[in-house]
C-alpha cells in the first residue's frame, strides 16, 4: 500500500492554496512542536527518516500539520522507551 509521500507522477490533488502574508506558525504551540522536534533530533533520540516514517504511520487527515508532527514525536518517544 503506498504511503503519503509515494505520490510521484500522480495528479488530481487540486491547487495549492496560498495564504497571503501567512505566518510561519499559526499558534505558539506549533513553534514549540517544531523546536521540540529539532531538539530531539539534535540529541540523537531519533533521526529525520524515523520522524518522517512516524508521521506517515500515525497521520490523521482530520488533524493539522503540527498535530500530526506532535503525534509522531509522542509515538517515537514511546517506541524508543524515552517516555
Amino acid at each position: 500500500m503506498p504511503r503519503i509521500n509515494d505520490v510521484g507522477g500522480q495528479d488530481g490533488f487540486g491547487p495549492v492554496l496560498e495564504e497571503l502574508d501567512e505566518p510561519m506558525f499559526h499558534a505558539d504551540w506549533e513553534a514549540h512542536v517544531f523546536a521540540m522536534n529539532r531538539a530531539l533530533i539534535g540529541r540523537g533520540l531519533y533521526n529525520l527518516d524515523e520522524f518522517r516514517d512516524a508521521v506517515e504511520r500515525t497521520m490523521s487527515h482530520e488533524s493539522s500539520y503540527y498535530e500530526n508532527w506532535f503525534r509522531a514525536i509522542q509515538t517515537l518517544l514511546k517506541e524508543k522507551g524515552h517516555v
